[in-house]
């Protein structure tokens, strides 16, 4: 529990930066409820408002020397938030291109619930915990949000090339599993480790 306790050291919570990741919590039903409506210009351009914040929160805090616990704990779960929120929508509403498969937003969603749960019991166990972003995290976010960025696309410019969206969801499923097993053998090392510096990656 000293780790959340490490979020009141923080001088201040109102922030530039985790307004931002504030934002992009805020912005994820305001995605959904466009799609709902067949409103798809509008949705992707909040879209695209939103996976703008997931650049700009991390960049801004440590431009502004601005970084803090709990900016630390927040993005990875706006992250999760935002991107979860934009699968279901593309799955279980009527979209005009691809329908993305309700396995792959189960899969989507026990993954980064998994990783959350993960990482809770690694900042209860492990004193010195800290939730740092890494390569394997930042290409995960970035493969999901090109994935429904192009199918936006595809719908903007009559695209339907279906060999290319197999493909695409395939290569993407497979990367995501790898990554989830990546990161679930870093999770398990360092819980099987408490008594060393214990410090954790988020996807």
């Amino acid at each position: 529990m000293k780790n959340f306790s490490k979020i009141f050291q923080d001088k201040h919570w109102l922030t530039i930066s985790n307004i931002i990741t504030t934002l992009r919590i805020f912005l994820a039903p305001v995605v959904i409820v466009g799609m709902y409506y067949s409103c798809w210009v509008f949705s992707f351009f909040i879209f695209v408002l939103a996976a703008a914040t997931d650049l700009l929160d991390g960049y801004l805090a440590r431009l502004l020397n601005q970084q803090t616990h709990f900016g630390r704990m927040l993005d990875p779960v706006a992250d999760k938030i935002f991107l979860i929120s934009s699968f279901y929508s593309l799955s279980f509403i009527n979209t005009p291109s691809f329908l993305v498969p309700a396995w792959f937003v189960w899969l989507i969603i026990v993954r980064e619930i998994l990783i959350l749960l993960g990482s809770l019991i690694l900042i209860i166990a492990c004193s010195n915990f800290e939730v740092k972003p890494i390569l394997w995290g930042k290409l995960t976010t970035f493969f999901q949000l090109a994935f429904i960025a192009w199918i936006f696309a595809c719908y903007f410019f009559s695209w339907i090339p279906v060999k290319t969206y197999n493909i695409s969801l395939i290569l993407l499923t497979i990367y995501s599993v790898i990554s989830f097993l990546v990161y679930a053998k870093i999770g398990l090392s360092k819980f099987f480790q408490k008594t060393r510096p214990c410090q954790k990656h988020y996807i």
